[in-house]
């Protein structure tokens, strides 16, 4: 009952968060989104040239410090890595990929839909459905193997380059890229900025909110632990919106939004296949790397490659919609998903097979020599 009532106060403070966020100067409708941030990220460090989109966002720091101080405080912090770290990278790429067609991840997907903002329905069936696809896999044997104990600096890498970010978003130095119009432009106080990421990072780790598992959980066990807590985070973001006076439902002038409905359901389902993949949705592997985990640092490596590539090809949605070359990327994004997912969950069978045909001899050669020698 306390972890039920952990993760519903967890996702419903989030929610809350979210909103003082946009109230203090954040984006509407984006009080967190971690695609959007890292996407901010990637271009202050000069790797797109997109000028409306270049901040050092202190959320994405406050996230990983933030977990980081909870999984050592409660004695979870633990190095570990080594599982299929390519194949991760390339699937945190996806993942920012799709999110960059839809303009969020799956938590500004819940509270776009909380400001009222129509067009994330569309996203939120693709959403299901990607993570519907990939539990199928795990149904059959989908696994990227077992992470194995890593010297302690590799756990420490994603705090310590958090901590990096941090000073560098305080000095603000001239070869930074700030942006000075647009989302990029539209940012809390930093101190009230950092602030909230470090709470919600420690809320994730203890509750483990994500919400890919939220809908996996469902699908594969019945299981609403997860999903209770994203529904208060949406509920409580809903409220909070309305009293605030943000909330305009409709499909139209939404911000930072497009209303290409197919386009929305396919990216948000590039998302979901992926963070299945990966075992996490872009959240989740902010605080996954804040506990040390290195294979999800190298997930949320491959997100910052996949916003360059999408900046810099031109190929990231916009309020005006999604481009041609965008579109032949989502169809190629979904074949790959499906070819990686499948390929990988033959080679665990046929390898379970193989083991399995290994010892069958083995027990049969023993009997016929117990046979003769009686």
């Amino acid at each position: 009952m306390n972890e039920k009532r952990g993760i519903i106060l967890a996702g419903a403070l989030t929610g809350i968060i979210a909103v003082i966020l946009v109230i203090f100067g954040n984006p509407l409708n984006m009080g967190f989104c971690i695609a959007c941030f890292v996407r901010d990220i990637t271009g202050a460090l000069g790797m797109h040239r997109a000028a409306p989109v270049q901040y050092i966002r202190p959320e994405i720091i406050g996230l990983v410090l933030g977990a980081f101080a909870s999984a050592l405080a409660f004695r979870e912090f633990k190095s570990t890595g080594g599982s299929a770290v390519i194949l991760r990278f390339l699937l945190g790429a996806f993942m920012m990929m799709g999110a960059l067609i839809f303009l969020g991840c799956p938590l500004r997907m819940l509270l776009r839909m909380a400001g009222g903002d129509l067009n994330a329905l569309a996203a939120l069936p693709g959403y299901i459905l990607g993570i519907w696809v990939g539990v199928q896999f795990l149904q059959r044997g989908y696994t990227l193997g077992a992470a194995g104990e890593q010297p302690s600096l590799n756990g420490l890498a994603g705090p310590l380059a958090s901590v990096v970010l941090l000073v560098i978003a305080a000095a603000a130095p001239a070869y930074i890229f700030f942006s000075t119009e647009g989302p990029g432009s539209m940012r809390a106080p930093l101190a009230i900025s950092l602030g909230a990421g470090l709470l919600v990072g420690i809320m994730a780790q203890r509750s483990r909110l994500c919400t890919m598992g939220a809908f996996r959980d469902l699908l594969l066990f019945k299981d609403f632990h997860l999903f209770s807590g994203i529904a208060a985070l949406f509920i409580a973001a809903a409220a909070g919106n309305i009293l605030g006076g943000y909330f305009n439902p409709g499909f139209a002038e939404q911000p930072v939004a497009h209303a290409e409905a197919l386009w929305n359901f396919l990216g948000m389902g590039i998302v979901g296949l992926a963070a299945v993949l990966a075992g996490g949705c872009p959240l989740r592997q902010l605080i996954l790397t804040g506990e040390g985990n290195g294979d999800a640092a190298a997930t949320t490596l491959g997100t910052v490659f996949g916003a360059a590539v999408m900046h810099n090809f031109g190929w990231a949605a916009s309020p005006a919609g999604v481009v041609q070359e965008a579109r032949i990327l989502v169809v190629f994004l979904w074949i790959l998903l499906l070819v990686i997912a499948s390929v990988i969950t033959w080679q665990v069978r046929l390898l379970e097979k193989q083991k399995e045909a290994q010892k069958a001899p083995s027990g049969s050669g023993r009997a016929s020599s117990a046979g003769r020698a009686g």
